[in-house]
């Protein structure tokens, strides 16, 4: 495995490959790798014959009272984490490689990107459509993996794909949870000890959600009501949204007569955590 800084590296190995016949996987990440991304990986080389991965802490997507500065980097970690699941190529640019100084250009969507995250995070959506096509420019994969926890992104890219005639087929690919059912992310590094226990909150509710819709349950409201409220006995937690909406377009429904996700993002202490499922995987 090696890793490259630079669009025109990525670009003449993707060449390479690509004239001995070979097939290409893309992960793009923020970096601070764990097993989750590693089922992305892992993923990725099953189905292709070689797997690039992105590392890089996009700017664009970040608010200015957001986390960048502080969002956890490990590269030397991400490094093996990824050569240990078959990765043969990180890309890990620059912020100045992949936005020069005169850079005036964006992809934005509507609809998909006005619910859940979107509300709370309005040019969140923008700078992650910008720069999953600029990677997709670049990379020309063949596929592209993206984890389920980021349900919203995941619909958002797939339409985008559509959209814009990207010849990419995108790949979603179940949640990795710890053993206590916390789904993994790179925030939970900011958890305290006390914090990532009020944390299970998240899938607890969301198991309550479940049971409700497995006893037959269609009442959006009335599953909605009662993963707040289990969300609510937790004194460090803060809602930002519980949302059911419809799987395809993201936007809210009140009766389950279709595939939908149900989606949560609460906040435990100042980390704001994400969650979901989707009906169909009941």
């Amino acid at each position: 495995m090696k890793t490259v800084k630079t669009i025109s590296e990525v670009r003449e190995q993707v060449r390479k490959w690509r004239s001995e016949g070979l097939t290409v996987g893309f992960v793009p990440t923020m970096g601070y790798l764990h097993e989750g991304h590693a089922s992305l990986i892992d993923a990725s080389h099953r189905d292709n014959d070689r797997t690039v991965v992105s590392v890089f802490v996009n700017p664009m997507q970040f608010s200015p009272d957001e986390d960048l500065e502080s969002y956890p980097r490990d590269i030397e970690h991400d490094k093996e984490l990824a050569e240990a699941h078959g990765c043969d190529v990180i890309f890990n640019p620059e912020p100045s490689e992949m936005y020069g100084k005169n850079f005036t250009s964006f992809v934005d969507m509507t609809v998909l990107t006005e619910e859940l995250c979107g509300l709370s995070r309005p040019i969140h959506f923008r700078g992650v459509c910008t720069v999953v096509s600029k990677l997709f420019n670049i990379v020309k994969p063949d596929r592209a993996y993206f984890g389920k926890k980021d349900a919203q992104q995941l619909a958002v890219i797939r339409h985008m794909v559509e959209d814009l005639n990207m010849d990419i087929e995108i790949k979603g690919c179940p949640i990795v949870r710890e053993n206590d059912g916390l789904a993994k992310s790179s925030r939970n590094t900011y958890l305290s000890t006390t914090e990532r226990q009020s944390a299970l909150i998240l899938s607890r509710s969301l198991k309550r959600g479940q049971e409700l819709i497995k006893s037959g349950v269609k009442d959006c409201r009335e599953i909605v009501s009662e993963i707040t409220s289990v969300i609510d006995s937790e004194p460090l937690a803060r809602i930002d949204y519980v949302k059911i909406v419809d799987a395809e377009t993201m936007q809210q429904i009140e009766t389950l007569d279709r595939p939908a996700l149900c989606a949560i993002a609460v906040y435990i202490g100042k980390t704001r955590l994400i969650d979901n499922f989707f009906t169909e995987d009941i």
